[in-house]
């Protein structure tokens, strides 16, 4: 179920594999998302998830991922479920009964944490440009974090995400980190790099949790897979 699950500073940070759940062929078994899925099956393997961190399956709150930079905060009080699922690509909070969960299939899912606040963040190469983890940092700020440390998930791997090499260029003149090389020789972009250079200017601390998701078959690639991978997710929450 966890390919990475590891408490810090009374924070579980935790990254789903592809494994535990309900899903059937072709996106078995854990799969969180993606179109053409049973949602009665992505609904079971959430529940799963809610057993596994010891909360309502209600408490695991997620948002309607858009490749932007938008930040949604759940406050205390706010309603569990939402009504309305909002469009935002990271989320922060400081209450001690939700999982914060961020879905992706190549992208890099970002879990950060300080005293009392937490964060979730999924930047892909849009996500990264657009600068959604620099506003995940700054909306934590706001509510009172100080030392933040930051877990980076599986994603698609500099050595393996191909791009034109106009799209290098044009990613790269904005965060330089991200330039990069496949192991062919072609042109890429590492998007874990890039934000971590994002999070250090930031003074952030980073660990790297990161594997290739385009080389393990034991995590959801749509670069590999296409339309019928499934989704992985990354979740993180305060003790208490």
């Amino acid at each position: 179920m966890f390919g990475y699950d590891e408490v810090r500073r009374d924070v579980r940070f935790a990254f789903t594999d592809r494994y535990g759940g309900v899903s059937t062929a072709p996106y078995g078994e854990l799969n969180l998302g993606g179109a053409g899925e049973d949602p009665e099956r992505v609904g079971e393997n959430f529940r799963r998830i809610a057993d596994a961190f010891g909360v309502r399956p209600e408490a695991v709150v997620r948002v309607s991922q858009v490749h932007g930079r938008d930040v949604h905060v759940v406050r205390p009080g706010d309603e569990l479920p939402p009504a309305r699922i909002p469009k935002a690509d990271a989320l922060v909070t400081t209450r001690p009964d939700v999982v914060l969960a961020v879905r992706a299939a190549d992208c890099l899912p970002v879990l950060l944490a300080a005293e009392g606040v937490i964060g979730a963040a999924h930047s892909g190469r849009k996500g990264m440009y657009a600068g959604v983890v620099p506003a995940t940092v700054d909306a934590m700020r706001e509510l009172g974090a100080d030392r933040i440390t930051a877990v980076l998930g599986p994603y698609a791997c500099g050595n393996c995400y191909e791009v034109p090499a106009e799209m290098r260029a044009e990613v790269a003149e904005r965060v330089p980190a991200s330039y990069a090389e496949t192991s062919w020789g072609t042109p890429s972009i590492d998007v874990a790099a890039g934000v971590r250079s994002q999070l250090e200017e930031l003074d952030v601390e980073v660990v790297d949790a990161t594997a290739c998701t385009i080389e393990s078959e034991d995590l959801y690639s749509y670069r590999r897979e296409g339309p019928v991978s499934g989704r992985l997710a990354g979740l993180v929450k305060l003790a208490g």
